[in-house]
């Protein structure tokens, strides 16, 4: 009885080792799994805010064309946000733009474009100079942020404007009524 005393007390200190071993391998694998889930998620997240900046972006843009046509005799755009958050160019005031929106990579507000001449708000862009994920595949109106380094290379800036520059070609504003069918 000695003997096998002996025996199981030699085995159970060789397979102690053998459990702590495989454990701190287990551990490892572990944590090389949860940082490239980690990198993983980061990415996702990054591109959750890469949408929501074009969203916010295309918001601003569409409020200041509003703005720009809101009256028809006298198009011009915004001296502020504040402009297009209530216009108090008619007299029961009207909301272009629903809120002021944070850019989404940095957490403040945008930088606005201004035009040279009127010194009047034209755009919005963001202040990150970070890389964007996304490089391609943008929507038709924002095909030039193909290849752009930075997110403050994005600028968000009306589509009336570019076009009194000679950039593109003007689009057609919308009728304000629908037309009556024959």
């Amino acid at each position: 009885m000695l003997v096998s005393f002996k025996i199981s007390k030699f085995t159970d200190s060789r397979s102690f080792g053998f459990t702590y071993i495989a454990l701190l391998a287990v551990l490892v694998v572990i944590g090389i799994s949860l940082g490239a889930a980690g990198k993983y998620w980061e990415n996702v997240m990054l591109r959750d805010k890469e949408e929501e900046l074009l969203f916010r972006g295309d918001q601003y843009r569409q409020a200041i064309e509003r703005y720009y046509f809101s009256i028809p005799t006298k198009p011009q755009y915004p001296q502020n946000i504040g402009d297009l958050l209530m216009d108090s160019r008619t007299p029961t005031g009207k909301r272009h733009l629903r809120q002021r929106y944070k850019d989404p990579i940095t957490n403040v507000f945008f930088v606005e474009i201004r035009d040279p001449s009127s010194k009047r708000i034209i755009g919005v862009h963001s202040s990150s100079s970070s890389i964007p994920l996304k490089q391609a595949n943008f929507p038709v109106l924002y095909q030039n942020f193909t290849g752009k380094g930075q997110y403050s290379d994005w600028q968000f800036i009306s589509s009336f404007a570019t076009a009194q520059a000679g950039t593109v070609p003007l689009p057609v504003p919308l009728p304000l009524s629908p037309a009556k069918n024959p």
